[in-house]
């Protein structure tokens, strides 16, 4: 993000709020709101912003300030008040009841011009309920413009902005448990050194608590919204966000017996991918269809382990599965031919359904697509993000497949 761009954009918002401190919703939208988005790289003269966008509800339908697309599906909606207003928690109610309604509407702003909230859906937990990300203000941007690295129209797209929103829940996590069982972890410390040196003529205990604290600080200092740094924190809520459709993607629960690695994220138990096949190769029919599915870095042992994909809601027949990798990666990267859509529990996987990260959320009609035995590959030349990006599951044939040159001739 160009600090400098948000630098002139915070001055500019500061003297329009100071010249009109109670500019109307209107005033507040064209004046501040919109710029703020044209901020993010969204384009008000295409067909990816919508204005005063129909949301279909129980009683009828209502209508959301902005809605912000990408392939023609609502991936963000925003909501403005007047600059001289407060964001209350009855908007931010309303704000998650919209984005309810929108299965591919992942992000809610939240803004008055001045203040901002960020919402996203959480996957983790059943129902996918809508939880707040971070809070911030004009004075935050002028600080840390990388905040805005979360919103940013390539972020959404290219779903980095979920990468970053998992790497601010990961670091909360670390912080909450730090807080809430100092004692156990000062403890669990100063026995370790004790263990491995002996007595000190120290107090190792009180040196122990030092360095647990100093954790957290550094912790709370280094976090940014930045793909390749330590992330932000999420300031409002308890609740911890997560991922797209797939359950395998999402952080398992604290209790789950699960092999993981340091960072305590899974490890496959086995590896089932047979090898590596060129796009050219794959076999069936140009018109055939194939399920392109999202999945983060963190869900590939899910993939590799069981020659499978899951939890997911399928609707349309298909003959084949291709994976988008997100995050760092951006890439088509396997392909397989599907065999089976089974329930999780007659699925055969190798760990019980609820050590899966989405555990929680199997209940809700989700599947898992079993895979022909020997058919799961990388491809060897993976196909690049370009623009355009599957949020959840997309359809395309076997033919845009084999000849796409990046992500745009697939979708």
């Amino acid at each position: 993000m160009d600090g400098d761009g948000v630098g002139d954009y915070v001055t500019r918002c500061r003297q329009l709020i100071e010249a009109s401190p109670q500019m109307d919703e209107e005033n507040t939208k064209v004046r501040l709101v919109q710029p703020f988005l044209e901020l993010l790289g969204w384009d008000f003269l295409s067909t990816e912003v919508e204005l005063e966008y129909t949301v279909p509800m129980a009683s009828g339908s209502t209508r959301v300030d902005y809605a912000l697309l990408v392939g023609g599906s609502p991936a963000v909606f925003v909501e403005a008040k007047p600059v001289h207003s407060t964001l209350s928690e009855n908007e931010v109610r309303q704000l998650k009841s919209y984005m309810r309604q929108e299965l591919d509407v992942d992000w809610g702003i939240l803004t008055n011009g001045k203040e901002f909230e960020v919402l996203t859906k959480n996957r983790e937990r059943s129902g996918g309920e809508e939880v707040s990300v971070i809070q911030f203000d004009l004075d935050d941007l002028a600080e840390n413009p990388t905040v805005l690295e979360l919103l940013s129209k390539e972020s959404i797209r290219s779903g980095q902005a979920d990468e970053i929103a998992e790497q601010v829940a990961r670091t909360n996590r670390a912080i909450r448990r730090l807080e809430a069982n100092e004692d156990a972890v000062t403890e669990a410390v100063a026995d370790s050194v004790e263990g491995e040196i002996g007595d000190l003529p120290i107090a190792l205990e009180e040196q122990a608590r030092e360095f647990v604290q100093g954790l957290v600080s550094v912790l709370r200092e280094q976090r940014q919204f930045a793909s390749d740094g330590p992330p932000l924190e999420q300031e409002t809520s308890t609740e911890e966000t997560a991922d797209t459709d797939s359950a395998s993607e999402t952080e398992p629960p604290a209790t789950a017996s699960v092999e993981t690695n340091g960072a305590g994220e899974l490890t496959p138990l086995e590896n089932r991918v047979s090898g590596t096949v060129s796009r050219a190769e794959l076999e069936g029919d140009d018109a055939a269809t194939v399920a392109v599915f999202p999945t983060r870095e963190s869900g590939l042992p899910f993939l590799k382990e069981n020659e499978a994909w899951g939890f997911v809601r399928v609707g349309s027949e298909f003959e084949y599965v291709a994976m988008y990798v997100t995050g760092a990666v951006r890439e088509v990267k396997y392909s397989a031919r599907a065999d089976e859509i089974l329930e999780p529990a007659g699925a055969d996987l190798l760990r019980d359904p609820l050590d899966y990260r989405d555990g929680a959320k199997i209940a809700e009609g989700k599947k898992v697509i079993t895979f022909e035995p020997g058919s799961l590959s990388e491809l060897e030349e993976p196909i690049p993000y370009e623009s355009k990006y599957p949020q959840g599951l997309r359809y395309t044939t076997l033919g845009a497949i084999r000849d796409a040159e990046t992500t745009d001739d697939v979708f």
